[in-house]
């Protein structure tokens, strides 16, 4: 028999979430797909995402594959082109690629077709990662604007605070003055501000995580924004051991028993995608029960107590994330955001559809 663990993919959920999108704005929805479809996988995702207008993603060779695939929506790459080759491709399949840099710009004065490209010019409006300064950005403007190689523009930024206190006046007033000397569409708002913040949703809109039915916020339950979990990591218990007061488990004794106890070992570890920091407590739910997490998760199989759960043993089904088991809270406790968890599938990981 194969290794029990199991990642399985709901691309009803999918579309489910992207309805949800659908009905928060009346802007073009760019489902954002980098990083393998948050861990989902590049082509099951856009699948389940087929209704979106547009797929946003990093790596030139995946939005290929999209396109022989037979997607004809936009999209977009996010960190743009890196080498004058790349400029024959993006040309080719009817790619759209950000303009961040001056550099780039550059890059294109080396282009010799004509009207072949859409970009979209990014605004530094406060994240200070990738983006045109505002004191740059008419310049940036008026070389695109005059760039025989360039069709059309849209200008965007990008948010820090959407999903936290802070929210985003200070960078949408900024990056409104900006956009308002000019008469292109315009796009900053991810999956924390078009639920948030309408009045910052432009013509497109870039949701990431809640099409994966997470949410963005860490006050607000996926449930409670209507959404649905993608994802549902699951394996199975395949050995138990009974402890008593004073037996350690794990690498580094990390957990030591304060009485006697049943511990269930799981075929699941860091080597799967499973955070090896994860602490003691750390939620995951057997036989649709509540548990927790106990030792050091190894490269290969963790611990979860059974003591309160007499009826489970070997062959118990344990949900890592997913249905039942809100990828939030098992970031949260263990001190990271759920796009890492999803991220960080491994390939090893057998993904049923």
């Amino acid at each position: 028999m194969p290794r029990p663990i199991l990642a399985y993919i709901d691309q009803n959920a999918l579309e489910h979430n992207l309805h949800v999108a659908r009905r928060t704005t009346s802007a073009r929805i760019m489902a954002v797909i980098k990083a393998n479809g948050y861990g989902h996988g590049l082509l099951r995702v856009a699948e389940g995402l087929a209704g979106a207008d547009g797929f946003a993603l990093l790596d030139i060779q995946d939005a290929i594959r999209l396109r022989e695939a037979g997607y004809r929506q936009t999209i977009l790459l996010l960190e743009g082109f890196f080498e004058t080759a790349d400029l024959e491709l993006l040309a080719e399949y009817e790619l759209t690629s950000v303009i961040h840099s001056q550099w780039q710009i550059a890059l294109l004065d080396a282009y010799p077709r004509r009207c072949a490209l859409d970009v979209w010019l990014k605004v530094n409006s406060g994240m200070h990662r990738l983006g045109f300064a505002p004191a740059q950005v008419a310049s940036a403007m008026e070389s695109l604007r005059r760039h025989f190689a360039v069709r059309e523009i849209t200008l965007m930024s990008h948010f820090a605070n959407a999903d936290e206190s802070r929210g985003v006046s200070g960078q949408a007033d900024l990056y409104n003055d900006i956009a308002a000397a000019y008469r292109v569409p315009r796009s900053m708002a991810n999956s924390a501000a078009l639920l948030r913040f309408p009045a910052t949703h432009g013509d497109w809109v870039r949701p990431g995580i809640m099409l994966y039915g997470a949410s963005p916020f860490a006050e607000i339950t996926a449930q409670s924004a209507g959404l649905k979990p993608v994802m549902t990591l699951t394996s199975r218990i395949i050995a138990t051991q009974q402890l008593h007061a004073g037996d350690e488990i794990g690498y580094g004794g990390l957990f030591r028993a304060d009485r006697d106890m049943r511990v269930g070992i799981v075929a699941c570890g860091y080597a799967d995608g499973y955070p090896r920091h994860a602490p003691n407590g750390t939620p995951m739910r057997v036989d649709g029960q509540k548990a927790q997490l106990l030792g050091r998760v190894s490269m290969d199989m963790l611990y979860v107590d059974l003591t309160s759960l007499p009826q489970t043993g070997v062959g118990s089904q344990v949900t890592l994330w997913g249905e039942g088991m809100p990828v939030e809270e098992v970031a949260h406790a263990a001190g990271t955001i759920s796009y890492e968890l999803m991220c960080a599938l491994a390939a090893r990981v057998p993904v049923r559809v």
